[in-house]
């Protein structure tokens, strides 16, 4: 039986549940004192345990740790550094000194890729480490699970957003003919495609979902904008601020890298996608519109938090510690999807390894081919997540005689 301490950190962007996952493994780590003797919290992931920034979340209040779980953005502090090789040296000098035997990290791809990789160097250098990673990312986008905690919350964000903002669209199309709402993710279409559960009335907001898994045909769109605007006198556009060209340049005028060599489009300063869209229907049809862009926001909405998506983010939390405990390393916590109707869920386990390389992208079938949105079948993957949207009404019209 290992015995020592644990700690863990986040990583990358936050999201409206992250902390549900963090609260999971503090609350469950107390009930192994046999093994685990601390829990310890590195603060600015694994940059900010280089520099030795770590506190003891067992010396927390039993009542904030439980508030964690309605607590958006990342209590611990994130970080996005890539590991050098110059870092694994210092890194197990720090892991020794706090007698660190359970390592647990709340991510994304590069992430996993971060504990993977500490794992099997610790593992070469003879030191005992388990490593256990636990999924995040509003974009949907990581290997192995059929989806992650903060998915769900940000999905509800953009289709309430969408079902809000187009009924505003909608009645002041008199003014605006068009708006473009641009969601976060780079290379998956999940959040743009949640937009979908936005639409009930064939007329309601979205008409078009530009999706980063399709190239971008400027006269397929602009001739898809005049049919709808020629339909019901406005149009409602959903993008990825990913969306490129066929040749794989973006639409958006820059774009940066980040140390994982991620793109990050619009980034310093620079015209995003939903700007580009927003002077391309301009120039061409002459018409006053409006872009909305929320970027982080769809990350630390609690307020539209999805309950499901806090009971997951908990006990994925929960699930790496029981995994860690009974000798389980070098794997990412996933979620099953058992059933849509009635939503169930379990469970899992992938090779940090396999999650570290992989990506999931949208697949075929929930895309359209015939049009610029996407299948009943990526609806029925969505609608579980993002729950019940509120009624609205509006007026029947009738004219009078």
């Amino acid at each position: 039986m290992l015995k020592g301490n644990a700690i863990i950190g986040q990583s990358g962007g936050p999201t409206s549940v992250i902390n549900a996952s963090l609260c999971g493994v503090i609350q469950t780590c107390a009930k192994y004192p046999e093994q685990i003797e601390n829990i310890y919290g590195m603060q600015y992931g694994i940059e900010g345990f280089m520099q030795e920034m770590v506190i003891n979340l067992g010396k927390e209040l039993p009542e904030t740790v439980e508030a964690l779980k309605s607590t958006p953005s990342s209590a611990l502090g994130s970080c996005r550094h890539k590991m050098q090789e110059a870092d694994f040296g210092p890194v197990l000098e720090l892991l020794k000194k706090y007698n660190i035997r359970y390592y647990f990290l709340i991510g994304g791809n590069d992430t996993m890729d971060t504990i993977h990789r500490i794992e099997a160097y610790c593992k070469s250098q003879g030191y005992d480490l388990i490593g256990v990673g636990i999924p995040k990312t509003v974009d949907n986008d990581l290997f192995a699970t059929d989806h992650t905690p903060g998915f769900a919350s940000a999905a509800r964000y953009v289709a309430m957003s969408i079902r809000q903002a187009g009924m505003l669209a909608r009645d002041m199309k008199r003014v605006d003919q068009f708006t473009v709402f641009q969601t976060v993710g780079r290379s998956a279409g999940w959040l743009p495609a949640a937009a979908a559960c936005a639409k009930k009335n064939e007329d309601d907001a979205p008409h078009i979902i530009l999706l980063p898994e399709r190239p971008f045909e400027k006269e397929r769109f602009l001739s898809e904008v005049k049919a709808v605007h020629q339909k019901y006198g406005w149009v409602s556009i959903v993008c990825g601020e990913g969306v490129c060209y066929a040749d794989g340049t973006p639409i958006s005028a820059s774009q940066t890298d980040d140390k994982f060599g991620n793109k990050e489009f619009g980034a310093m300063g620079g015209t995003s996608a939903g700007m580009v869209l927003h002077r391309i229907l301009c120039q061409e049809f002459g018409w006053r519109g409006e872009f909305q862009i929320t970027e982080s926001l769809q990350m630390c909405a609690a307020d539209r938090a999805v309950p499901v998506d806090i009971q997951e983010a908990w006990a994925c939390g929960q699930r790496a510690v029981e995994l860690a405990v009974s000798g389980k390393s070098g794997v990412m916590v996933t979620i099953i999807r058992n059933s849509n109707t009635p939503y169930t869920w379990s469970l899992g386990e992938a090779p940090l390894k396999d999650v570290a390389l992989g990506e999931k992208p949208m697949p075929d079938e929930f895309i359209c081919d015939d049009r610029l949105f996407v299948t009943d079948a990526c609806l029925e993957y969505l609608r579980p997540l993002v729950g019940e949207l509120p009624e609205y009404v509006r007026f029947q019209g009738i004219r009078v005689e």
